[in-house]
């Protein structure tokens, strides 16, 4: 039965959105492996953990290796895991953009680049990237992350339309603030007093944080990813987030752009 059972590969699992995930999908039938960059596979009963370091290429070759040896195929990848960075731009060390970018554009589509071959192969798969709202427009002292996340929509929206030929179908997941230690995870530009962004950037700090506390549960994005998984015909891109924080996209395509970034800038001040 075990070899039956669809194989679902998802990054980032050993918290938020990656672990809600691997329990709703094993709980649903399908064989899960999750990845961290130090798993503990002892706490683990309804899936298998391993290693992966998005920061580090072999390790990436590697995790699919060990998929693939252990189960014969990959039906669903799931591209979970990410970093992010907060601070005004001018004041964030660009060896720290360059980390970013490597976990959450350049290693995540090299995961990409390793799984499809053996989807290819079997003639289906899915892949199912998870981006952010934040991608869909610069917000202030986190230019860097949403900087990556569109990039990550832009790149995944070329794949898709390169791999379908082949039965895959890959989909964006942009998910608004959910209830995750994602806080204690990111790089913070430390709000220095000195600096003349302080009176702006601590606020916006605490109210980030505040957001992410507040937001809602990361079973409900788990809930959607199963949902395209089943859906014969997914979408390009699905958006799971308060009601404001979805129709800030819309204003954002229809209201005048000095418009948009006045109230942006009064909602962060």
């Amino acid at each position: 039965m075990e070899k039956n059972k669809p194989v679902v590969l998802i990054t980032g699992a050993s918290s938020g959105i990656g672990k809600a995930t691997a329990q709703r999908l094993a709980q649903k039938g399908f064989r899960v492996f999750g990845t961290s960059r130090n798993p503990k596979p002892e706490s683990v009963q309804q899936w298998t953990m391993i290693a992966l370091d998005l920061n580090q290429p072999q390790s990436i070759t590697k995790a699919v290796e060990s998929v693939i040896q252990q189960a014969g195929k990959i039906d669903v990848l799931i591209n979970n895991a990410g970093l992010g960075i907060t601070g005004p731009a001018e004041e964030t060390p660009l060896e720290e953009v360059q980390k970013i970018f490597q976990a959450n554009v350049f290693g995540a589509c090299q995961l990409m680049n390793e799984v499809i071959p053996h989807m290819r192969k079997n003639k289906k798969g899915k892949i199912i990237n998870i981006t952010s709202v934040a991608g869909y427009m610069g917000l202030p002292y986190r230019g860097f992350y949403s900087a990556s996340k569109a990039a990550f929509m832009q790149v995944s929206e070329a794949y898709r339309m390169e791999v379908k030929d082949f039965g895959i179908n890959i989909s964006c997941l942009a998910p608004g603030d959910i209830a995750t230690d994602i806080a204690s995870r990111r790089y913070h530009s430390p709000a220095l007093e000195n600096s003349p962004y302080f009176n702006y950037y601590k606020p916006t700090l605490d109210l980030m944080n505040t957001h992410v506390d507040k937001g809602m549960s990361a079973m409900k994005v788990a809930i959607q990813i199963e949902k395209i998984i089943r859906s014969r015909q997914p979408k390009v891109h699905y958006l799971v987030g308060a009601f404001l924080e979805k129709f800030s996209i819309y204003l954002k395509r229809f209201l005048p752009q000095k418009v948009f970034e006045k109230m942006l800038m009064n909602h962060y001040r």
